[in-house]
């Protein structure tokens, strides 16, 4: 069995922001990644916060996409609002993002390894034949739970939300009509956000409920039906490849936060709590936990890992009940009527009120 100070599972942004502040504060860290070039599903919206929190890392934003997203677009039926953004944001794929922050971590003295934690148990982590402990276990699986952590069942709710996940190809016409925007079309029980990436293809994530996908059929079936019943939504859509993969993730626990902690294991990203996708915040919190539950570490070894948990659970709070209000409204039948009456002055409002705090 292999021993080691701090032991992080999971490479993602969450698990990075820890190896590379643990590594400059002098901890051994080991990080396991299950796979070395994957192109996680959920993630690719860097608000002006996460740009704050990569700089601070010592991570160059222009690495990951030169271009910045300076507006947002909401549709619901046949209405349409736009506003500003409150500061510049980014779009990427989260295999870009995900590769310079695990190159940051190397460079700052981390050791990265690829394997596939199969299980936990306390500090412990079974990989493959090999297991790994450490005096602090340091969990970044994302929405992955691993076999003796897993997140609680009821977090789902009765009607569960599905994340899918497409990709519509670079072309002239889509970077005309996406060029310095993010997008979020509104529905009956669910809502798609789509933004350019760095090689100029656009990511489109959904969140739907189960009932609704269904109710459809399959998710190539709903892609077909929302087509019909949101034009604006359907032509972004027909620029997509009808061969191409669309990816999935089931049952999403919106809303759900780590509110209890214990001695030796940090829970990050979103294996501490899970904002609704609309807010644009997951990074912003993955990020954020990374950085402070390793300071928290160099401060109080993983005796402060409790401590730590109650207050990163007590930060989350008020960004992800604005951001589950604003679900609600955007998922239900009111939302056109809602948007109707919005005023651009209170996405921004909404913008900054869903946002870790600095």
């Amino acid at each position: 069995m292999r021993r080691t100070p701090a032991l992080i599972v999971g490479g993602g942004p969450a698990g990075s922001a820890a190896a590379i502040r643990l590594a400059r504060g002098g901890t051994a860290a080991v990080l396991v990644e299950r796979q070395d070039d994957a192109d996680a599903l959920c993630g690719g919206f860097l608000s002006w916060r996460s740009l704050d929190r990569l700089a601070a890392l010592g991570v160059d934003a222009d690495r990951l996409n030169r271009a910045r997203l300076t507006e947002v677009t909401l549709f619901a039926g046949d209405l349409i609002r736009e506003a500003r953004l409150p500061r510049p944001a980014l779009g990427v794929s989260r295999r870009r993002l995900d590769r310079v922050l695990r190159d940051a971590a190397d460079r700052a003295g981390a050791v990265i390894e690829t394997g596939h934690v199969r299980a936990i148990d306390g500090t412990t982590a079974q990989i493959g034949e090999m297991a790994i402990t450490a005096d602090a276990l340091f969990l970044a699986t994302g929405k992955h739970d691993v076999r003796g952590l897993a997140r609680p069942a009821t977090a789902r709710g009765s009607d569960p939300t599905l994340g899918l996940r497409l990709r519509l190809p670079a072309s002239p016409a889509l970077s005309r009509t996406l060029a310095g925007r993010i997008e979020l079309h509104l529905f009956d029980r669910g809502y798609a956000g789509i933004a350019l990436q760095e090689d100029g293809s656009a990511n489109v994530c959904m969140a739907v409920h189960r009932s609704r996908l269904h109710a459809a059929g399959s998710p190539a079936e709903l892609l077909a039906l929302l087509a019909e019943q949101s034009p604006r939504l359907g032509d972004r859509l027909a620029g997509r490849d009808p061969a191409g993969p669309i990816d999935a993730i089931a049952n999403v626990p919106y809303g759900w936060r780590q509110r209890h902690g214990s001695a030796g294991l940090f829970r990050l990203g979103d294996q501490a709590g899970v904002i609704p996708s609309l807010a644009g915040e997951g990074m912003g919190i993955a990020l954020a936990s990374g950085v402070s539950a390793a300071d928290a570490y160099l401060r109080g070894g993983p005796a402060a890992a409790a401590a730590w948990q109650r207050d990163f659970a007590r930060s989350l709070a008020r960004p992800m009940a604005v951001a589950g209000m604003v679900r609600r409204l955007a998922e239900s039948p009111r939302a056109a009527g809602v948007l109707r009456w919005l005023p651009p002055a209170l996405i921004q409002v909404v913008a900054h009120a869903t946002r870790m705090a600095p």
